[in-house]
């Protein structure tokens, strides 16, 4: 421990945000940068380096948290990276992405703020990166052995990083036209910039990673002649089936799932549209769903410089504190302000107005902001924006959540496209509508972000490969991650359901070791869970 005082004279500085005005102008990332690294390690110095650091246990990778936390605050960067790099393949993700279970799980958390870790995390993966200090890995020999990895997202992507430093011959299949699934095409680019899924692909391939896009296996691929042609297979498809909304008027048009939209906003950041063929410019927008994917669509459509927005959730608001049922070190189910719900509050978009144009200094192409808006790039400049703690309590004007609301059903206008949502109050408990509660907002495009029930069923590729479903919905597989038919294992949300970007990561790097382990009798490779383990919990 670097100060073992740190936690008592050094206060919790979390990394700054860029200004509302100027980020919504924009798809950069909404933080400032990682520039300031002596404040990093001054919060890194708050760290106790605990006997026992319950850090560990909310982390799923089991990242080495004090051990990296107490180099960054001694400054030595190169250090505290290999450390960092020891237990986590794509530190630079889950820095950006990941909602920090750890921190909730930091024992200073029992009675004062935690250590900034997830901050720290990401300045650490960035200063490895800008110094030079992760250089391309392959492996001295090569086994003989060829494995297949079908998906590239996170689970996918760190199997197949895993297997080829093993020495293994690895191809990675993925069905879109990149590389990266979900964090390619559903995480927008103002959460994680592309360029940094580039750079990690781009040192894949020096390593010896082999990758075919626009390959659906299943169907452009029989699987059964893939596994034949394979010494393993590993399918880490995520769990992408949405959950639906079935109530009257879910086919009129401009009622979309959340993920028909956030990819075509993503693919125009890639160059591959002008506009998004779905926007939310000028249209009075509703988001059904509180979760993560909810906020994700808050941020595109600010950005797409829509009339209004609101967002539904089913669930009551959350308090401010841990509830007695979710005691330290769990994570708990408190009221956060995402960077999205802080630009809506503050930019405070009345609903129901009516189409109404593009506001100033909005989000224009890719990369910039819109250069002939009158508040360009505009920020404090422009007279400001409350900052996180100017910003109005919850139910003010421009708190876009609608707590404890129940959809009832679309209503369409002459043409068939969606004019009206009608939702309820709706009762604790059974989420049933209060009657004497039901109202309709006006509302040109609706957003479906209800989550995911797992793996796509169609395609060929679970029969032809001999998957089965369990009870949950997603993808049987054993103690070991083995799926039943010999040589096909299972990583990720296919086998897990949707979770978080670290459990995709543990769970790629510990399908690896199995197949590792299936190949050559043994293995070296770090397993961190296990197919049945789960978040902390009471």
């Amino acid at each position: 421990m670097a100060d073992p005082k740190g936690f008592l004279s050094i206060p919790r500085r979390p990394l700054p945000r860029r200004p509302v005005r100027e980020r919504v102008a924009d798809w950069n990332e909404v933080h400032t940068g990682q520039e300031l690294l002596p404040v990093v390690a001054a919060q890194a110095d708050r760290c106790m380096d605990c006997g026992i650091p319950f850090c560990h246990s909310g982390c799923p990778l089991g990242n080495l948290i004090p051990e990296w936390n107490e180099l960054a605050a001694r400054g030595d960067w190169r250090a505290a990276g290999e450390r960092l790099h020891a237990t986590d393949n794509f530190p630079e993700f889950t820095g950006r992405l990941c909602p920090a279970p750890c921190e909730s799980a930091c024992v200073l958390g029992i009675n004062a703020d935690p250590v900034t870790i997830r901050d720290v995390e990401v300045a650490v993966a960035d200063h490895a990166w800008a110094g030079g200090a992760l250089p391309a890995r392959p492996p001295e020999r090569l086994s003989g052995r060829t494995v297949a990895v079908v998906g590239s997202g996170p689970a996918g992507l760190a199997a197949a990083q895993q297997l080829t430093r093993a020495g293994h011959t690895v191809t990675v299949y993925e069905r879109a036209d990149r590389v990266g699934g979900l964090l390619r095409y559903g995480i927008p680019e103002f959460k994680m910039e592309k360029r940094h899924l580039d750079r990690r692909i781009r040192q894949m391939r020096e390593e010896g990673t082999r990758f075919r896009t626009g390959v659906r296996v299943g169907a452009d691929l029989d699987a059964a002649d893939l596994l034949r042609r394979s010494d393993a297979v590993v399918v880490a498809v995520g769990a992408t089936d949405p959950r639906e909304l079935p109530v009257p008027g879910r086919g009129l048009a401009g009622v979309h799932q959340a993920m028909e939209y956030l990819p075509l906003a993503n693919r125009v950041c890639e160059g591959d549209f002008a506009v998004p063929p779905v926007t939310a410019e000028g249209r009075d927008v509703v988001i059904v769903g509180g979760g993560d994917t909810g906020a994700d669509c808050l941020g595109t459509v600010l950005r797409q410089r829509a009339a209004s927005v609101v967002q539904l959730d089913i669930n009551p608001r959350p308090g401010g504190d841990r509830a007695e049922d979710e005691p330290w070190p769990v994570y708990p189910r408190v009221y956060r302000v995402s960077p999205a719900h802080e630009e809506a509050r503050a930019l405070a978009l009345p609903h129901g107005t009516g189409p109404q144009g593009p506001g100033p200094g909005w989000a224009g192409p890719c990369g910039g902001a819109d250069p002939g808006g009158p508040g360009h790039r505009g920020g404090a400049a422009s007279g400001g924006e409350p900052s996180g703690a100017d910003l109005p309590p919850p139910g003010a004007v421009g708190d876009v959540r609608v707590f404890s609301a129940s959809t009832l059903r679309f209503e369409g206008d002459a043409v068939g496209r969606v004019r009206a949502l009608h939702l309820a109050e709706a009762e604790p408990g059974s989420r049933r509508p209060r009657p004497g509660t039901e109202r309709a907002v006006p509302v040109q495009l609706v957003l479906l972000a209800l989550g995911f029930r797992g793996p796509e069923r169609d395609g060929g590729l679970v029969e032809q490969l001999g998957l089965r479903f369990d009870a949950r919905g997603t993808l049987a597989r054993d103690a070991g991650f083995g799926a039943g038919t010999e040589g096909v294992f299972v990583a990720g949300d296919a086998g897990r359901g949707q979770s978080l970007v670290v459990w995709a990561i543990a769970e790629g790097r510990s399908a690896a070791a199995a197949v590792d382990r299936y190949l050559t009798g043994g293995t070296d490779l770090p397993a961190p869970v296990r197919p049945a383990d789960r978040p902390l919990a009471v």
